[in-house]
């Protein structure tokens, strides 16, 4: 699919973000965040669903060929599996707060940085690209748990 080297690495990279110097997955996390009232939340539920195996599909292409560019399992440049785990967290809200969205970045990434069970095992149970992108999927369901009870909680 990626064939064009700039290409795999622009769209893994989701533009500069995997260029930054530190915290890449922080930055395509927030990136995934102030897209997701444009891009993601106005969708309905199964437009959603749609669109997250899309970019799934996409992101494990371009993260499959840009570790074979840089010559490295899983680089800090891929970003794009930070996209889809932080829309993944917000995937059943119909209109998230600000509160919600701040909560979600801030799970997303603690559940993404520490990576409880299964989530670090995950990696090794797809080859290439599909192995990059899981492990945010799995990310991305414990932070959409966690903030669904942080939510009923709340009130």
């Amino acid at each position: 699919m990626f064939t064009n080297d700039r290409l795999a690495l622009l769209v893994s990279g989701l533009g500069p973000l995997g260029r930054m110097p530190y915290a890449q997955g922080t930055w395509g996390s927030a990136a995934a965040v102030l897209l997701a009232p444009v891009c993601f939340l106005p969708l309905p539920i199964f437009a959603r669903l749609l669109l997250l195996a899309l970019v799934f599909y996409i992101g494990a292409k371009a993260a499959d060929r840009t570790e074979s560019i840089l010559g490295r399992k899983d680089p800090g440049h891929v970003v794009i599996d930070e996209l889809v785990g932080q829309w993944l967290t917000f995937l059943p809200l119909a209109a998230p707060s600000t509160f919600d969205m701040v909560a979600g970045f801030f799970l997303f990434r603690a559940f993404d940085i520490l990576k409880p069970p299964p989530v670090r095992a995950s990696e090794n149970w797809l080859p290439g690209g599909y192995g990059v992108m899981i492990d945010d999927v799995l990310a991305g369901i414990y932070a959409c748990l966690s903030l669904l009870v942080l939510i009923w909680l709340r009130g």
